[in-house]
Order: structure tokens, then sequence, then C-alpha cells
């Protein structure tokens, strides 16, 4: 059995993109307007990766972290019992804080974009992401 997975923004996500999962280290502190399901763990970044800033240090530390919590097999196994709680035909969408107004680095990424690259790598399946929606003038002024 395999899993289908994408990307988003807590902010971003819609209940018809798929089965949300959370894979930040703390809960969103706002109200969401969908149920938030399962958290995937293994895909989850330390604390003190969270302060690393430079993209090249940020992803071979998180690389290092996702081979030491069992590679790519254990965390396929993780999302299938995740997959398999819920609707095995909806994709897993691993959600997290970080909003990419750009579909590509280096401009714009977070650990989402690094476990999508990791996954595609090591299981050849893209994950798509479902956010990076243009800012409104609104959003880039602070006001939402």
């Amino acid at each position: 059995m395999d899993v289908s997975l994408a990307t988003c923004t807590y902010q971003e996500f819609t209940p018809d993109m798929g089965t949300p999962v959370r894979t930040t280290v703390g809960r969103p502190r706002f109200p969401l307007p969908y149920p938030l399901t399962a958290h995937a763990k293994l895909v989850t970044p330390t604390r003190e990766l969270l302060g690393i800033k430079a993209q090249d240090a940020y992803e071979f530390s998180y690389r290092r972290l996702l081979n030491e919590r069992g590679g790519i097999d254990r965390i396929r196994d993780e999302l299938i019992r995740i997959a398999g709680a819920y609707d095995l035909d909806s994709p897993l969408v691993l959600l997290c804080f970080d909003r990419m107004d750009r579909l590509t680095p280096p401009d714009d990424w977070c650990h989402r974009f690094h476990f999508a690259k990791y996954w595609t790598e090591h299981t050849g399946q893209e994950v798509p992401e479902l956010g990076a929606k243009p800012r409104t003038s609104h959003q880039q002024s602070g006001l939402f």
C-alpha cells in the first residue's frame, strides 16, 4: 500500500484538499475551520532546527534528522498508519505555518518543501504544494 501526499499551510488548507496532518513543533494558536486529524511526528522538525536560517544548513540537518528517525521506510509506515485511520482515497496534506508565495526556493522554503523533496527522491512520488497563493495587499501590510 502507498500513500498520496501534498503540502500546504494551515491557513490555506480546505477540507476538499485531503486529510489535514500536522507537521509542526507546536499546534496552531488560532482557530481552524476544520478538524486537525493527526500529527506526523517523524516529519516534524525539532525546535533547534527552527533556529537555522541558512537553507543549505537547514536541509542538511533536517535530512539527517529524518534518517536518524528511521528514514523513508519508517516515515512511510507512519504516514500509511495515519492514512489508514482516516480516508485512504484522500491525500494526506502535511501542514505547517510557513506561507510560500512563490513556488520555488531559494526565497520561500520551509521543512515541508525539504520533506517533499526528500520524499520524491526516495519514492519517485511528487508531493504537490497546495498553498503558495499570492498574498493580497492587505496580507502584505500585515492586516491579515
